[in-house]
């Protein structure tokens, strides 16, 4: 359910740089989401419309992830490796133990716009 809130932050921030920008229209928003992160990238897709639908700039934007993978290094044999693809165990020396080097992201990557 916080994806609600995450949801509305984005646009606000996104309105924001319309304004300082002098844009009237977006075409697209992208934001990176690491899939460690808490958020589900299909919530914000649920929400979107529900957050944009009094706010013309809006209509028809494409709304588009970029899943940052989790990565971690094993402190063990310090082989990097993918986190849950592995279940959370090095596959290299079989340890849970790991420092987490990627996949808790989570921003705008872009916007695309135009003035109509």
């Amino acid at each position: 359910m916080h994806e609600l809130s995450i949801m509305m932050e984005v646009i606000r921030i996104v309105e924001d740089f319309t304004k300082d920008n002098s844009i009237e229209h977006i075409n697209s928003i992208v934001l990176e989401v690491g899939e460690l992160s808490s958020v589900v990238p299909d919530f914000m897709i649920e929400y979107f419309p529900i957050v944009v639908s009094d706010k013309p700039m809006f209509r028809n934007t494409k709304l588009d992830f970029v899943v940052i993978p989790g990565r971690g290094i094993c402190d063990e044999c310090g082989k990097p490796y993918e986190i849950i693809k592995n279940n959370g165990v090095c596959p290299i020396c079989g340890s849970n133990s790991k420092t987490l080097i990627s996949g808790r992201e989570f921003s705008i990557r872009g916007i695309t716009a135009a003035n109509c």
